[in-house]
C-alpha cells in the first residue's frame, strides 16, 4: 500500500454536511457550513458553564467542542468573542488566529489583516497552531497537553479535532499536516481536562474528556468532562 492509502481516512455520516473519522487515535469532527448550522452556547448569555455533554443537551447540538480558553471570571473568552450582538469579550489581544462564521466560515491570520469582520454572525480569536500557509508555527517544546482545536479546510469545511492522548503542540500540528485533512489554518481552543468534544448524531455517542497537561494535571486519572462557558457546535437535525 502506498503513502497515500495508508494514510486514508474513512469518514462516517453523522447528519447531513458533518461526518466522523477517528484517525491515529485523533476524534474528529467534519463540518460543512454549506449543509449543516453552525451555533455558539455562551453562559454569558445562557447562564452557567456547562460540560460538553449539557451543552448538547441544553442547545439542541449533535456535536459541541470549546470555543477557546477562558478568563478567570468563568464565562469571557481569553480572545475577542462576539456572538450577533452579544460581546462575550470585546477586545483584541495578540492571538493571531480568528475564526468567522455564519455565513460560511472564515479563517483570518491576524497579523496579517486587522479586518474585524462585522459582517459575520460569530467572530472568535483564539492562539494559532498552523497559519493559513498551512505552516506549523509552534517551536519544539517539553510542554504537552490533551488538545481540543478547530481547524478549517480548503473547502471552507470546519474540522472539531480532539486528542486525549498528550502531544506538544509541534508535534499536534505536525499530526495535522501529516494527515489527508487539507488543514489550511487551525486554532487552540483548550488543552488538559478541560479540553472536551461530545458527539450525539448518526448512532454515535461520545463524550470526550482530555486529561494530561503539563504543569497543572500531569497524569491520565481525570475521566469525567469539566464544565466550560461556551462551545461551539453544530444543530442537530432531527
Amino acid at each position: 500500500m502506498g503513502l497515500l492509502g495508508a494514510l486514508a481516512i474513512s469518514w462516517q455520516l453523522l447528519q447531513p454536511g458533518v461526518e466522523y473519522a477517528s484517525p491515529d487515535k485523533l476524534h474528529i469532527v467534519r463540518v460543512d457550513p454549506a449543509r449543516a448550522t453552525l451555533t455558539v452556547a455562551l453562559a454569558s448569555e445562557l447562564g452557567a458553564p456547562r460540560t460538553a455533554a449539557e451543552w448538547c443537551r441544553a442547545s439542541n447540538l449533535s456535536v459541541a467542542i470549546n470555543l477557546g480558553m477562558f478568563q478567570l471570571d468563568g464565562r469571557s473568552n481569553v480572545g475577542y468573542l462576539r456572538h450577533g450582538s452579544h460581546a462575550n469579550n470585546p477586545r483584541w489581544n495578540a492571538y493571531n488566529a480568528v475564526l468567522a462564521l455564519n455565513p460560511g466560515a472564515r479563517w483570518i491570520d491576524r497579523d496579517l489583516t486587522k479586518d474585524t469582520l462585522a459582517g459575520y454572525g460569530i467572530v472568535v480569536q483564539n492562539l494559532r497552531l498552523i497559519d493559513g500557509h498551512r505552516r506549523n508555527v509552534w517551536a519544539k517544546s517539553d510542554k504537552r497537553w490533551s488538545e481540543a482545536a478547530i481547524a478549517i479546510d480548503s473547502k471552507h469545511r470546519l474540522l472539531f479535532i480532539f486528542s486525549r492522548a498528550p502531544y506538544s503542540m509541534r508535534e499536534f500540528n505536525d499530526l495535522l499536516l501529516k494527515l489527508p485533512l487539507d488543514v489550511a489554518g487551525a486554532m487552540h481552543v483548550e488543552g488538559g481536562p478541560e479540553a472536551s468534544l461530545s458527539i450525539h448524531a448518526g448512532g454515535i455517542d461520545l463524550d470526550l474528556a482530555g486529561s494530561y497537561e503539563t504543569g497543572f494535571w500531569p497524569d491520565d486519572s481525570n475521566r469525567k468532562q469539566w464544565p466550560i462557558p461556551n462551545v461551539l457546535g453544530v444543530v442537530r437535525v432531527r
